[in-house]
């Protein structure tokens, strides 16, 4: 098989804890890979990923490799020394609005001198001479700008797109249009954790609805302490966020909760978690004869780890696209991978939707919808 060549946008945690996950297993080939939902998807193992771009704002990062960059502070995934599958230099990318205030000193983002359109034109270059195919988004919450220039960048230069964050460009009609104008498969917006707060909390509340029972109001609260929440704090930048994560819990009920009876968002910050995430989640409900229960779970993950896998199935997905051919939103593999996907589902008819579109690039939008 060809490799699969990707480009970064955002050399953080996320970027670490995939690149260091393939690491871990081309250096333990005995075991089985534990994390992602296929083995193989278009014939493509974790493996077949490389990175041969990357972007940055980190005046720590930009200039130097892309392999010694995803070791550098903020950053804080070691499970490995080293990592083989990333190569070239990491590239200044504009900040536009991708730095909060509360990161902006962990981040020490570098002066730029360059323009905008000056940045564009280099990344345009860049992905070209590299011969990129795919854009990988890890941008921080609430990066709409730039998000909005790498989905540019993306359609200039003939590259699919996985957009991990919740800057809404697969579930946009205007941006879905456009990719599939060009050909190019988009896949998201904003990752599902494998085992991550956002899909328990749905699963459960999906199973509560489909047993009768009346779901009167639930929450879902998280924290940890690494640079994702510490940029969360910044209540004006998770408007999208927390409309992906309540929409995701939402579309799997029967009757929508009113807005003031349902919470699910991040809540704080404790540095020494680390890349530890906590959530907490309730759902207080009605069942036979109007008698009341409540259900509390509480999930503590590795929020690097959570996400990683969800990485690895994305890019391959993206790939099978460009090698089919197939442009325009990935309807089924979005809804089984991300909160904020063009069309819900459920769990289950997601998986199934996502497993069709791989054995027979099945990628139609369901009717009425």
């Amino acid at each position: 098989m060809p490799k699969i060549r990707c480009a970064v946008v955002g050399v953080g945690n996320c970027f670490a804890g995939l690149v260091q996950g393939i690491e871990y297993y081309k250096r333990h080939p005995e075991e089985k890979v534990i994390g992602v939902m296929h083995e193989k998807i278009g014939g493509y193992t974790i493996q077949d990923i490389e990175f041969v771009a990357s972007f940055d704002v980190g005046e720590n990062k930009v200039g130097k490799s892309l392999g010694k960059a995803v070791y550098e502070y903020p950053n804080k995934v070691r499970w490995t020394d080293a990592v083989s599958c990333c190569s070239g230099i990491v590239k200044e990318a504009p900040i536009l609005d991708g730095i909060g205030i509360y990161v902006e000193n962990m981040i020490k983002p570098i002066k730029q001198t360059k323009t905008v359109k000056q940045l564009k034109e280099e990344a345009v270059a860049e992905i070209k001479r590299t011969g990129a195919r795919i854009i990988l988004n890890h941008l921080p919450v609430g990066s709409q700008k730039a998000t909005e220039f790498w989905a540019e960048v993306a359609l200039e230069t003939g590259c699919g797109m996985v957009n991990a964050m919740p800057v809404f460009i697969a579930s946009t009609p205007a941006w879905a249009k456009r990719f599939k104008e060009k050909g190019l498969p988009v896949l998201g917006d904003d990752y599902k954790g494998m085992v991550g707060a956002t899909i328990v909390h749905r699963t459960l509340a999906k199973l509560c609805d489909m047993r009768g029972t009346k779901i009167d109001k639930t929450y879902q609260i998280n924290v940890g302490g690494n640079t994702d929440f510490s940029n969360m704090l910044e209540r004006s930048r998770l408007q999208s966020k927390k409309i992906s994560k309540t929409e995701s819990v939402q579309s799997q009920l029967s009757q929508r909760l009113e807005d003031d009876q349902i919470y699910v968002g991040p809540s704080d910050f404790i540095p020494f978690l680390g890349n530890t995430k906590l959530m907490f989640m309730r759902i207080e409900g009605r069942m036979w004869a109007n008698i009341p229960y409540n259900l509390e779970v509480r999930l503590e993950v590795d929020d690097k780890a959570n996400s990683s896998g969800v990485s690895a199935d994305a890019l391959r997905y993206v790939q099978f696209a460009l090698d089919k051919k197939i442009g325009g939103p990935l309807i089924g593999p979005s809804a089984w991978l991300m909160k904020h996907p063009p069309f819900q589902f459920s769990d289950s008819e997601a998986k199934d939707l996502a497993d069709r579109f791989e054995k027979e690039g099945f990628n139609t939008p369901p009717s009425g919808r």
